[in-house]
């Protein structure tokens, strides 16, 4: 069994420009980030994919995982700021991968139609893991179908994909095809993205995988450190 993780941790400048209660209960950034951080380094998880992570972010996991390898994917597209300057320092984005061994980066790069999305995939322990943010709109369609290809990229290996897919099971499940299995939440599970206000609540970060099996998938709270909460799974 090897642990893997995903968690779209929320670059600080779409909170503000989305006005994201993450901003009103976390002030000051640079906190924020120490305690995301502090999270990530309490983690067992062998594999951890992030989506969204700041260049001050970043900064913070290389200095704060000593012990990880920490593979990272900087898109063309830097936010922009639209209501105040960002209180970062560094305000590019970047897909991630967390290991706790070395392994071999086989491919990173944005989605054709969205310079902000994209994929970053890594080898290690025999299997492929592809860290991915799609798009919400109506491009996430073909840029699920190019996963179901890069899935089939490296044929012999296993394929894990770890993502805030921005599409619920059946759209992705369908998007991937039959090649791939993706694991199903438990009834009562959190949202993984949830509601702005009250019960509900989307769930739209998953875990797939082609020539592998996934079992005890759980989605975790992170208490207001990000709009979507951590889900967590077994890779047999």
């Amino acid at each position: 069994m090897i642990a893997v993780a995903t968690w779209n941790v929320l670059h600080r400048v779409h909170a503000e420009n989305d006005g994201d209660a993450v901003v009103a209960r976390w002030p000051e950034e640079s906190e924020r980030i120490a305690a995301i951080t502090a999270r990530l380094a309490d983690r067992a998880e062998r594999v951890i994919a992030l989506q969204e992570v700041s260049g001050d972010q970043l900064a913070s996991l290389r200095a704060g995982l000593p012990d990880r390898v920490i593979y990272a994917f900087r898109y063309p597209r830097v936010p922009v700021p639209r209501h105040r300057p960002s209180p970062l320092r560094d305000s590019s984005e970047h897909l991630v991968l967390v290991l706790e061994e070395p392994g071999e980066q086989l491919a990173a790069g944005a989605f054709e139609d969205a310079p902000g999305k994209g994929t970053l995939a890594v080898q290690a322990a025999g299997i492929v893991f592809v860290a991915t943010h799609v798009s919400w709109d109506q491009r996430r369609t073909g840029q699920i179908a190019g996963l179901a290809g890069l899935g089939a990229a490296w044929p012999g290996h296993p394929t894990v994909l770890l993502g805030d897919f921005n599409a619920d099971h059946a759209m992705v499940a369908q998007g991937l095809g039959a090649g791939f299995l993706v694991a199903d939440l438990p009834p009562d599970a959190l949202p993984t993205r949830p509601a702005t206000s009250g019960p509900g609540g989307l769930r739209i970060d998953h875990v797939a995988a082609r020539g592998a099996d996934i079992k005890g998938v759980t989605v975790e709270a992170v208490d207001g450190l990000s709009d979507h909460n951590l889900v967590r799974a077994d890779i047999a």
